[in-house]
């Protein structure tokens, strides 16, 4: 996490702040890489895919299966490559399933 705090020092951009909410939520918990999520107000990162697939995530780990397969659609609308998309749906079809928090 610290590399990710120093790139967004020397290098800051919407997808570095993005890493290191993502960074946060691996080594700190879902919680708290959906509350690094939340602060990034970056519009550019509107419709980029990785952002409600970072947020899908999260919420799948916490066992927010519902709220997951929201942030899953979306992310599988905005995502454009088949490989992502496949694991986007794949990931939103064991949410509708009720695949448990680390399936």
């Amino acid at each position: 996490m610290a590399h990710y705090r120093a790139l967004a020092e020397l290098a800051p951009s919407p997808v570095v702040e993005l890493n290191l909410a993502v960074a946060i939520g691996l080594t700190q918990g879902p919680v708290a890489g959906l509350a690094a999520l939340d602060r990034i107000g970056d519009p550019a990162l509107r419709d980029y895919h990785l952002l409600p697939a970072a947020r899908a995530e999260f919420l799948r780990r916490l066992g927010r299966r519902p709220e997951a397969a929201v942030e899953y659609r979306r992310a599988l609308r905005l995502a454009d490559n088949p490989r992502e998309q496949a694991f986007l749906a794949a990931r939103l079809a064991a949410c509708e399933a009720g695949g448990g928090p680390s399936a």
